[in-house]
């Protein structure tokens, strides 16, 4: 889950690797329900790359995720293909393979007082490779993007080492998300976008986001997810090559009364590996 899904697309797409048009860089370190112990953490770290013929794209995804006593390491490889549609429009489909490194000891977890021992809290998961592949493809052009990405086709389980109990830690989930940039004035433009998450046996879930750009530096906006958190997101533009977001969001369940919000820092930044006169300006 991010915020600042927008800025973060090829965690879940492959076929976003390759719109930057540069050797770039990405990190992004989430805290959810500040204040919460045990609450999820996520680092991520994602960079890709054009090739010379400037239709293929490489990139790579490490994010490692940590829920109280859980935990887990991903390491994917992007790869991505350009189909030039007209001289404005690009589509690029994606291929995402790599492996996850589970981990749980439920020795460490404490009973509540009093009660009896769950026999299911006697081992661990320790589960070292795990493979997986997703799909992508993504529609853009200088001034709209559209995207559909399945990240992780295979459904895997991991064992309990102590009585062979299983737990789905790997569930498919479908990705749509677009967005559209309109000029408002000179210095100012609108950025509307949406990204919906789909899987079996759960509500879907919407993310919604309205971010203001102001004379091509600063990044200010609002998003609403759906069933969860509203919140407010900021960037800023240093030279078109370093960026620095932040966001904070704050839950409408009822966690609301036993945290301080969730947070989020992004830093990228990107390297332009052709000399060109003119740039056009990224704005996702």
């Amino acid at each position: 889950m991010y915020t600042q899904y927008m800025f973060n697309t090829q965690t879940v797409n492959p076929a976003y690797a390759g719109t930057w048009e540069s050797l770039g860089f990405l990190t992004l370190a989430r805290q959810q329900w500040a204040g919460f112990e045990g609450a999820p953490r996520t680092f991520t770290f994602s960079m890709q790359s054009i090739m010379k013929n400037r239709k293929v794209a490489l990139g790579l995804n490490v994010i490692s995720d940590q829920l109280r006593f859980e935990k887990r390491l991903g390491i994917f490889g992007d790869y991505s293909y350009l189909l030039k549609l007209d001289d404005n429009t690009n589509l690029r489909f994606g291929l995402k393979g790599g492996f996850t490194n589970y981990s749980i000891n439920f020795k460490d977890y404490i009973p509540y007082p009093g009660s009896t021992i769950d026999p299911l809290f006697q081992g661990e998961v320790d589960t070292k490779f795990t493979p997986n592949f997703g799909l992508g493809a993504f529609l853009y052009k200088t001034n709209f993007y559209f995207g559909l990405a399945i990240p992780k086709m295979l459904e895997n389980k991991f064992k309990n080492n102590y009585n062979n109990n299983s737990v789905s830690a790997e569930v498919r989930h479908f990705f749509l998300n677009a967005g559209a940039v309109f000029s408002l004035s000179e210095d100012l433009k609108f950025k509307p976008t949406f990204l919906t998450k789909i899987t079996i046996n759960a509500p879907v879930e919407f993310d919604f986001s309205g971010n203001f750009l102001l004379k091509e530096k600063v990044w200010l906006g609002a998003m609403f997810r759906t069933g969860d958190s509203f919140g407010f997101i900021a960037q800023w533009i240093f030279d078109q090559k370093l960026r620095i977001g932040y966001a904070v969001d704050f839950t409408i369940t009822e966690l609301r009364h036993y945290n301080y919000g969730s947070h989020e820092i992004m830093v990228s930044f990107e390297l332009k590996l052709t000399k060109e006169r003119f740039v056009s300006p990224r704005y996702y």
